[in-house]
């Protein structure tokens, strides 16, 4: 019988572990790549309504801003949240929006 170490291969080596991967996600106001909590969720629920989401794991189709006002009056103005989120928001959701995103600083 011929086995792996007779036949003249060598011994199969154990991998070092490889590193836990952390996943990536787009701000829709500015672009930018960051790891995904350190960004802000906001998710279109099932029946249509757009809620903020600080677990990250609410059910529904979710895009992410930065926490800077910058990127919420951006994604806002520009119609990015409505095309991220695949509705149209309506004018209480941009005005409920607004108010939570002004209370982020514009840091860097």
């Amino acid at each position: 019988m011929v086995t792996a170490t007779t036949a003249g291969s060598r011994p199969r080596r154990k991998r070092a572990p490889q590193p836990r991967r952390v996943p990536q996600r787009t701000c829709v106001g500015c672009h930018t790549v960051l790891a995904k909590r350190q960004l802000v969720r906001l998710v279109r629920t099932p029946q249509g309504a757009v809620e903020i989401d600080p677990t990250g794991k609410a059910q529904g189709r979710g895009a992410y801003l930065h926490d800077r006002q910058e990127c919420w009056k951006r994604a806002l103005a520009s119609g990015a949240l409505d095309h991220a989120l695949k509705i149209t928001l309506t004018e209480a959701d941009r005005t409920r929006l607004r108010a939570h995103g002004e209370q982020y600083a514009n840091d860097d």
